[in-house]
């Protein structure tokens, strides 16, 4: 069996007291590769760190995430192409529009995720998409380059099924499912359990969202097996199937990498 970490943030500083016990976990759960996106400026050195001490097990993203969108995104887009220069990277994540907290910068995240829409289409590679209480203006982004190859993951869903067939609608899509998968009265499970396998891949965010029956503590990638065991029983199906299944669904997403 083979698991695949689609979205793990491994690399920050809450691993920095014992993160080789954590790499050390991950083939107790058969997860044997980590898909690692960027989040600004300042998280490249901790992120190529560790893409560098591996890199057939830690593969990176290069992107500026929405909530670190300020006035100063251009400057911040301009130090992340130029650090990662040099760097062979298999996605632009993780990327999008969050209004969870304000929508001051609405305008200027808008156009941050809309220029890195264009770095993976030039790149011919996957968007990795964070949207929170911005669907609405996140499709409207992404529906200004219909017709274009677009592909990639919706991360961390946690929309309804209505939702994601709109997503399956803008372009080559799949759904990011992690730890919410495992929370009560979440929602989650009652949408999976109607979409297809072959659109889901699997994920941990960690540190964050932890699984049960972990929740409450840091989470780490080698739980991306509870998210799998969950799935399964609600597929009704073995957790085999799910990991075959969704890790060959991330390979295909990530199957292209592109030298920035």
């Amino acid at each position: 069996m083979e698991l695949i970490d689609t979205h793990s943030h491994l690399y920050e500083p809450e691993f920095d007291e014992d993160r080789k016990e954590a790499i050390d976990r991950l083939a107790e759960k058969s997860v044997n590769e980590v898909y690692l996106p960027n989040i600004d400026s300042e998280s490249i050195d901790r992120l190529l760190q560790l893409h560098h001490s591996d890199k057939e097990k830690f593969h990176i993203m290069m992107g500026l995430h929405p909530t670190s969108v300020k006035d100063n995104f251009q400057s911040e887009l301009e130090i992340i192409r130029q650090r990662f220069s040099g760097e062979e990277i298999c996605g632009i994540g993780e990327v999008g529009i969050d209004l969870y907290w304000d929508k001051e910068f609405l305008d200027q995240q808008t156009a941050a995720f809309e220029t890195q829409i264009d770095w993976a289409l030039s790149m011919d590679l996957p968007l990795i998409i964070h949207t929170r209480k911005a669907f609405e203006e996140t499709f409207r982004s992404i529906k200004k380059f219909k017709g274009k190859p677009l592909r990639g993951i919706f991360h961390c869903y946690s929309g309804s099924k209505e939702i994601a067939e709109e997503i399956f609608k803008l372009g080559d899509f799949s759904l990011g499912i992690g730890g919410v998968l495992t929370f009560k009265n979440a929602g989650l499970a009652e949408v999976v359990t109607d979409i297809p396998l072959e659109k889901l891949v699997l994920e941990t965010d960690c540190p964050y969202l932890t699984p049960a029956p972990f929740r409450g503590q840091r989470n780490e990638s080698s739980y991306v097996y509870y998210v799998a065991e969950k799935l399964a029983a609600l597929k009704e199906t073995s957790i085999e199937k799910v990991a075959e299944i969704t890790t060959g669904n991330a390979k295909k997403i990530f199957s292209v990498k592109h030298t920035v």
